[in-house]
């Protein structure tokens, strides 16, 4: 057998099928970039290698996936924030022009430069804690010109550091100010922003927010048949303040995700485990803004629902650049295991995105991303909040980060 790269001496939690599956002094085989051979070290057939890495014990994960991101945007809003901390709501600060409008507004008038300057320190962030794929979200332009140059930079992204980047178009993200109306607005992204954006191959995938701060349910569903004519999967932020049945239309339309759904009723979660829909849960949101509905986990569970764990990394709700820490939330915060948080890091934010046959668990034929931890079991991975535990990163079978780790 011929390897371009040979990993040992470490425990695999594989993470097929959504649970540990875990092989005791194992190794892994890579070749071209796919894993060739996984399994216990002492089953290994004859092979040759280029190079053999030594992993010195500890455990290897696949590597994680934020399926939920914004982190490309200018400025930040920290500001805000305080004026959460001092008794102003949300939806106070969204009509007072704060909000997702303060972050158009530094977005637009941000040069692409700053927008990559900006966004790779943050993704730098999250590729340190064992982030190899990431999805990134427009809607802080809300105009195409805007929403081109968001794209534009995350493609920018993920041509320039070792990390999957998945791109996708949330022009339905709020009012800018300059159309009067929702229905006009609209009327502007499905009949010119759409359809470029579909042909310049900028977007993997299209979202909305489905709010009554942002858009009815009605204008979300306008904005998917259009979006599903143009050829792109669609995917909703929904049920996060209010239950508006956002999901369950998603579902109708096969979405890839319904994303926060801390009101979503059993009837969008029978929906969504009908149509394969991923529940993404985002409890960075949930923690900043100091929300105490909890999303349906009982519901999920009980309809097998697969349910991701994303960042939701953005300026205004969750500005986290941890991945892991977002693991330690879903379970303190909302009662998942350790083994359910790893599978919506990995597993689950591949199906989220679409990409469950290639990423999100470690498989013979699968992308080799992989993340070499520092740890005695995989629940550590949830059990510590921060540290350096990430000691080596593959991506695509090259090793893009080895710490030395001290006695």
């Amino acid at each position: 057998m011929l390897l371009d790269s040979l990993w040992h001496n470490v425990n695999v939690a594989t993470m097929k099928d959504g649970i540990y599956n875990s092989i005791i002094n194992a190794a892994i085989g890579v070749k071209d970039g796919r894993i060739a051979w996984l399994g216990e070290a002492g089953k290994l057939p004859n092979y040759h290698a280029n190079e053999v890495h030594d992993i010195q014990g500890g455990w290897v994960t696949p590597g994680l996936i934020d399926c939920h991101s914004h982190v490309v945007f200018g400025g930040n809003r920290a500001a805000e924030f305080e004026q959460r901390l001092n008794g102003i709501s949300y939806q106070e600060i969204a009509k007072n022009g704060g909000g997702i409008g303060a972050s158009v507004r530094a977005t637009r008038e941000a040069n692409d430069d700053a927008l990559l300057n900006s966004a790779k320190a943050r993704l730098q962030s999250l590729m340190a804690d064992g982030v190899t794929t990431i999805e990134i979200k427009s809607g802080y332009g809300l105009s195409l010109d805007s929403e081109m140059k968001m794209l534009r930079v995350a493609t920018a992204l993920g041509n320039q550091l070792p990390i999957t980047v998945k791109r996708t178009c949330l022009a339905a993200h709020a009012l800018p100010p300059e159309h009067e109306n929702n229905e006009t607005y609209l009327d502007y992204v499905c009949e010119t922003v759409l359809p470029e954006i579909a042909a310049s191959g900028f977007a993997d995938a299209v979202d909305a927010f489905c709010e009554g701060i942002a858009f009815s349910k009605e204008q979300v569903q306008r904005y998917f048949t259009k979006a599903k004519a143009l050829g792109l999967p669609v995917k909703i932020h929904a049920e996060q303040l209010s239950s508006l049945g956002g999901a369950r239309m998603a579902a109708k339309f096969n979405a890839l995700s319904a994303d926060h759904i801390e009101y979503a009723e059993e009837e969008d979660i029978r929906a969504m485990a009908q149509s394969g829909t991923v529940a993404v849960l985002l409890p960075g949101a949930f923690y900043t803004l100091r929300e105490t509905q909890r999303p349906p986990i009982a519901l999920m569970r009980q309809y097998d629902v697969p349910m991701a764990i994303a960042t939701d990394v953005n300026p205004g709700t969750s500005p986290a650049l941890s991945l892991r820490l977002m693991m330690n939330m879903s379970c303190t915060l909302f009662g998942l295991t350790p083994e359910e948080s790893l599978a919506g890091a990995t597993l689950f934010a591949a199906q989220a995105l679409g990409i469950k046959d290639t990423h999100g668990s470690l498989e013979v034929g699968k992308v080799a991303d992989f993340v070499c931890w520092d740890i005695q079991s995989p629940g550590e991975l949830c059990y510590w909040l921060g540290g350096n535990l990430a000691k080596r990163r593959v991506y695509h079978g090259n090793e893009t980060m080895h710490q030395k780790i001290v006695d």
